[in-house]
Order: C-alpha cells, then structure tokens, then sequence
C-alpha cells in the first residue's frame, strides 16, 4: 500500500550529522501516523558520500530508502527521487534544513485529509545578520522557494512538472512558480504556520557566501526565468510568459541600481550580469513590447515595492533609458 507522503530530499556532500537533524525532526512529529511518511535521499552521482544507510534504516520509525542518481545536479537529483515515490503527496526538503515544530506534519497531515494539488506554507530562514550572528527571517506567502510546499504526486505527474535538470541555481523558482500557475485554486491551499526552517550552514552550497551570493548567481536567476518564459511559451501559457519575462526585466532593472551592484568593486559582476541580462531581453523582447503601459506599470509597482526594501536607490534614469544603455553596451 502506498504512503501517505514521501520526503525528497538530494544529497551530494552533505554529512550524516548535517542531514540527521532532518531525520530527527521527522521521528519528533506528533498525532501522525509515522508509518504513512517515508524519506527518499538521492545521490547526487557515484562521488556523492556514503551515508549510514542501515543504521538509519533501523534508527527511525518510519521507512528511509536510497536512490543512487546520475551526476546531474539538484535539479536532476530530485527529480530522481520524485521518480521513487509512489506515495500520494511528495515534499521535496534540503538536506540540511529541519521541521522546526512538532506539530508540522500534524497539519499537512490535516490538509491531505482534505485533498489538495499544491500546498504552499510560510517558512522560516535562519541566517546572519550583520553582525555575524544567527537570526530568523520569515518568509510569508513566498511563490518560489521550494521550501514547506507539499504537492500532490498524481497532480505534477498530470501536468508533468518537473524540476528543469539544467538549472543548479535558483531552480527551485522554475518548480514553485509552475505549481501555482498549473493548480487549480479550488484546489490550492495556503498555510500561515510556518513549520519549516531553511537552516544556516557556513559551509552551504547556496549561502556559504553570503555577501556576495546575489551578485555572484543573479545570472542564475536569470537563466531560471529565461526557463520559465520557455516553459510557459511551450505550454501556450502566452500570457504568463510575458508577465514572468516583464517582472525579469524590471527585477533586473531595480536590483542593479542597489549599493552593491554600483560600487566599483563589484563592476566585473555588474558586467557579466547585464551582458547576459542583454541576452535575455533580445531573446524575449516581444513579450516586453507587446504588453500595455498599465499591464507594465502594475508589474513594475510590485517589484519597486520589495526593492525599496531591499536597498535600492532612487531611480536615476527610466526603465526605457537603462535598457537602452544596457543594449548599447552589448
């Protein structure tokens, strides 16, 4: 009989004392049937570490199974151990992240009972501040990270929804954003109680680097998009591909005229970012163009809003003129 729900979870470098907190947290769940949950843990490829397979096979109350995936990448990886399950809901975890309440899977438990397609739950991040030490940023109604998101298995497979095995970086938007897009909201759920936490690891392929990380993988982010616009483009979501390629460009747009991306230090960032930035926008101008003022200017506002937030400076030239420079250039 097929469970419940199965825990995706990749795994490459990560150590038996960095993923048990994961597991740990799992065997903490209370007012839920353990024998309904399973982990799945995908090797990332022949290289990634051996675990304790058969200690921990016996050590938790509820089944731990192994896939041994083709080096290919988080992307692949997963969806390496999407393709193990058989149970009816998946989540897909980090290695090193945890459930930070006993009562967490209580309630997707609850949820399930009620059916759904897509479930999407606040998180928690711990991360540094500027002082070096940890503190807790939550994250409400996010629409692109993986994290507390539930799904049905039976829904990504009908709408064939996978992870794109290209992306590495920021691939988890291309997922998330086509699960809400795709589900029917009759069918959607969004939870408040933020039961999930994204934990801080200094040595962390994501985050180890953290002052930097945006500049250094914003390119990613835009490969991840230009994926998406595709997607929806091959999906005859004609619409949706010009709304995500419209928030590119103006996420682009306002995050380059922050502090970090103007100082001179940072220029050979700025460079290599804008040249693939150009990139994109040639190859999807179309889509930009063929939207109204109003459909632009209501886009624009909810990116500008998060911006300001952020950092960014008083806009010195319009969206027209930076585009114009940022084409000229390359």
């Amino acid at each position: 009989m097929a469970r419940k729900l199965d825990i995706l979870i990749p795994h490459w470098q990560e150590r038996p004392d960095e993923m048990e907190p994961m597991l740990g947290s799992i065997a903490l769940q209370q007012n839920v049937d353990l024998s309904q949950v399973g982990v799945i843990v995908a090797y990332d490829g022949p290289e990634a570490s051996g675990l304790p397979e058969d200690e921990w096979q016996g050590r938790y109350p509820f089944a731990v199974e192994f896939v041994h995936a083709p080096k290919g990448g988080v992307s692949a990886t997963r969806n390496a151990a999407f393709d193990a399950s058989t149970a009816e809901y998946v989540m897909f975890c980090d290695a090193d992240d945890m459930f930070c309440d006993a009562c967490g899977l209580y309630i997707v438990f609850q949820q399930m009972e009620k059916g759904f397609e897509t479930m999407m739950s606040n998180f928690r991040e711990e991360t540094k501040g500027p002082d070096g030490k940890l503190v807790f940023v939550d994250h409400n109604m996010d629409r692109t990270f993986v994290h507390g998101r539930v799904h049905s298995r039976r829904f990504l497979l009908d709408k064939n929804i996978r992870f794109n095995d290209a992306l590495t970086c920021h691939e988890d938007s291309f997922h998330s954003i086509l699960t809400v897009e795709l589900a029917n909201p009759d069918r959607s759920i969004y939870c408040p109680h933020a039961f999930y936490l994204w934990r801080w690891r200094d040595d962390s392929v994501c985050r180890h680097d953290q002052k930097y990380y945006i500049l250094k993988t914003y390119r990613n982010m835009i490969e991840s998009n230009d994926a998406l616009v595709d997607e929806f483009v091959r999906r005859m979501m004609i619409d949706k591909a010009s709304s995500y390629c419209a928030f590119m460009i103006f996420d682009a747009y306002y995050t380059l005229l922050k502090q970090d991306w103007i100082d001179a230090n940072n220029a050979e960032y700025r460079e290599l970012t804008e040249r693939r930035f150009a990139e994109y926008f040639r190859k999807h101008r179309e889509k930009w163009d063929g939207l109204t003022s109003q459909e632009k200017a209501v886009i624009s506002n909810g990116v500008r809003q998060r911006s300001v937030m952020e950092g960014m400076l008083l806009e010195p030239i319009t969206v027209d003129q930076w585009l114009e420079r940022v084409l000229s250039k390359y």
